[in-house]
């Protein structure tokens, strides 16, 4: 799975969706702090492949992405939006082929700019970037490539508060990070940075109008923040050995980053700090009990602004959640399953 998993509706429901072994499920809050729903199967009948990628707008609209078996050790990209977490998803609508035709390249990731276009990415089969973007008023563009080399899975998508598209990547030895220059437009390669970085690591986020940052495990083990046009930041070290997860938040009236990941104990472990000041520093605190190995971490607000963190694990289907409580610090309620 790559992306937003975990949403909110424009209902103020959440939901979250996950791969089965041929299908995407959903399962949505029956009403915005409430009960949740069984699992249900999104997009119609066709069979995918195990592969996941969301992305999400501010119209709330979830988009989702996958792989779909054509022809024998051939597959196409998928696109389906689910516009409320309770309504049906539309159908999978075939997207193509980042090379016209072949296997699957890699997992993609989707950003929705400011018109609500989504913007799918994926690796080529020559080791750089593909994009295929909607249009404002129906249909989708032509794949575009945007060039890149030797490109490791597991792209990290971003929208930045201006509504344009970014997109980030580690490649050896490095990062590589392209974006859009106005409304509509071709992504650009815009910057190159040389770092150690653990591949599949990567996690965007919008942080102020004119910056998104990096979150990624360099080599040492550190979770590292990297903003294009300057260095990158050691945070502190990486909690475990996954991906991170952030959110921007308000905590005791500050606008604050809270990170989350599964870390090497195997429960949830959370950090926060002054978003867009890591010299302030951050530390883990862990919560919740023993997560499967392959359980992610993830961090949303609710309909006013509270945080909620949920762990998944795609083995087991089981998801749990927690909600800050409402009182000064970081402390969390109990952990139940839903």
């Amino acid at each position: 799975m790559n992306g937003d998993w975990l949403t909110r509706g424009r209902d103020g429901r959440l939901s979250v969706h996950l791969t089965s072994s041929d299908a995407v499920l959903c399962r949505a809050e029956r009403w915005p702090g409430g009960p949740w729903d069984a699992p249900r199967r999104v997009g119609g009948d066709q069979k995918l492949h195990p592969v996941l990628a969301v992305g999400q707008g501010a119209d709330r609209y979830a988009h989702l992405v996958s792989w779909r078996p054509t022809a024998a050790g051939e597959s196409g990209l998928v696109h389906s939006t689910h516009f409320r977490p309770r309504l049906a998803a539309l159908d999978w609508n075939p997207v193509g082929h980042p090379d016209k035709k072949g296997d699957r390249t890699g997992t993609p990731a989707v950003a929705v700019d400011a018109q609500g276009r989504a913007h799918v990415l994926v690796r080529n089969k020559g080791g750089g970037v593909s994009m295929l973007a909607q249009k404002e008023k129906g249909g989708w563009d032509p794949w575009r490539d945007l060039k890149g080399s030797e490109v490791h899975d597991g792209l990290a998508a971003v929208t930045g508060e201006s509504g344009l598209v970014e997109e980030y990547a580690a490649v050896p030895g490095g990062l590589v990070h392209w974006r859009q220059e106005s409304p509509g437009a071709v992504p650009v390669l815009a910057e190159e940075r040389e770092t150690g970085v653990r591949p599949g690591t990567l996690h965007a986020l919008a942080t102020s109008a004119g910056h998104t940052t990096l979150f990624y495990t360099d080599d040492s083990g550190d979770l590292c923040a990297w903003r294009p046009g300057g260095g990158p930041a050691v945070l502190l070290p990486s909690a475990g050995p996954g991906p991170v997860t952030a959110v921007r938040c308000e905590l005791d009236g500050h606008d604050c980053t809270l990170l989350a990941q599964r870390s090497a104990a195997g429960r949830a472990a959370f950090a926060a700090y002054p978003t867009e000041d890591e010299p302030a520093g951050a530390w883990w605190t862990e919560s919740g009990p023993q997560l499967p190995l392959d359980a992610r971490v993830f961090l949303t607000t609710d309909g006013e602004g509270g945080v909620v963190a949920a762990t998944l694990s795609p083995s087991t289907g089981r998801l749990l959640l927690t909600r800050r409580k409402e009182e000064p610090g970081l402390a969390l309620q109990a952990w139940r399953e839903v």
